[in-house]
């Protein structure tokens, strides 16, 4: 099987459709930092956050339903959904993480990673609403 290399336009689109995914079950200050002049191994971090485990798996499983549905990739490989404190969803040339807010918090990705480039992205909500005239 001979698959495609994904370019940068197809990742964003994809980690855009992932953070679409992650507001549309209320997740907060969901954020998409671009890693990939850090890293050698994803191109983005797709970040978001729960207050409860629930909360925190349903995220994650609709990250994964909107993402497959745009005709993206499923996840490489998914942990931490046990106990859903902070859910890692790697999809390759990018990673999803969906935290609990105190995880979150204590993990601090967003400073880690404080030198990337933050891409901006829509809600859905937002791209769909009609326009005042």
């Amino acid at each position: 099987m001979v698959t495609t290399p994904v370019d940068e336009f197809g990742v964003r689109a994809w980690a855009t459709t992932a953070a679409r995914g992650a507001d549309a079950k209320n997740a907060s200050n969901v954020v998409i930092l671009g890693v990939g002049h850090f890293l050698s191994i994803t191109d983005a971090f797709v970040i978001a956050s729960g207050t409860t485990a629930r909360q925190v798996r349903t995220i994650a499983e609709e990250v994964e339903a909107q993402v497959s549905a745009s005709g993206g990739p499923s996840p490489l490989r998914v942990e931490g959904l046990d106990d859903a404190r902070w859910v890692l969803m790697d999809y390759g040339d990018f990673v999803v993480h969906v935290f609990i807010d105190e995880a979150r918090e204590f993990y601090d990705l967003e400073h880690l990673w404080g030198d990337a480039e933050r891409w901006t992205w829509t809600p859905l909500a937002a791209v769909s609403a009609p326009v005042d005239a």
